[in-house]
């Protein structure tokens, strides 16, 4: 793999600018492809869309891991959605309450339950405009359901996502929705859904936040803000 890799590096050498032309963008999928595979995969535990659905609530500005441990014993406590639609608001902030604004999160979460078993009798609904109407669901969440429920070619833009296509000038925006936009229309729609999940993977382990290891990174010939 590493062999690989820096042989990619030493033959696909590009001017390092801010412009992402469509020859650097599949330099960059390429490498990403021969790094990390193109399986999907989500890290957030799972069984049900429902389920899925209300640990993407509860992951915003929170870890993955901490939401799969809250929802380990979340999802043994409710174990259907109806269980969620007729909860007790103070007994789900104290059972959701190290994930962070609980209190929104509890509210939102009854709330959405209750709206999926009234409207659409317990089904998640795959359209983004049913599914952005939804109490707590913005399009980031809609998107992840529709991608990894419905496998519908989907952007999805966290901070991760945010920061990193900045980084390798995909985008100049610091608008979440204007970069969905913008990463929609440059990139594949076969590398839409994973665009997220390598990056994501980029973003925790070798691009981290306030301290990149870019001499380390697979991208970094591809990188404008590589300074190396």
């Amino acid at each position: 793999m590493k062999q690989q890799n820096d042989s990619i590096l030493k033959k696909k050498k590009t001017k390092k600018t801010g412009a992402a032309e469509p020859e650097h963008i599949q330099r960059i999928l390429d490498l990403l492809d021969r790094e990390y595979g193109t399986d999907y995969r989500c890290f957030l535990n799972y069984r049900t869309p429902w389920q899925l659905l209300i640990a993407v609530i509860l992951s915003a500005q929170c870890t993955d891991a901490r939401v799969n441990i809250v929802t380990e014993d979340l999802f043994k406590k409710y174990r259907k959605l109806e269980d969620f639609a007729k909860a007790d608001l103070k007994e789900l902030e104290e059972d959701i309450h190290s994930t962070g604004f609980y209190h929104n999160k509890a509210k939102n979460i009854i709330a959405c339950a209750q709206a999926l078993v009234e409207k659409y009798g317990g089904k998640v609904p795959s359209d983004i405009d049913e599914l952005t109407a939804l109490p707590g669901v913005g399009r980031k969440t809609a998107n992840v359901i529709r991608g990894n429920i419905y496998n519908i070619p989907s952007v999805v833009v966290d901070t991760h996502v945010k920061r990193i296509s900045r980084k390798l000038g995909l985008t100049e925006s610091d608008d979440p929705v204007k970069i969905e936009f913008e990463l929609m229309k440059k990139l594949p729609e076969d590398h839409w859904i994973l665009w997220n999940i390598d990056i994501i993977t980029l973003g925790r382990t070798v691009c981290i936040a306030n301290h990149e290891k870019c001499s380390e990174c697979f991208l970094r010939s591809e990188c404008p803000s590589y300074k190396g």
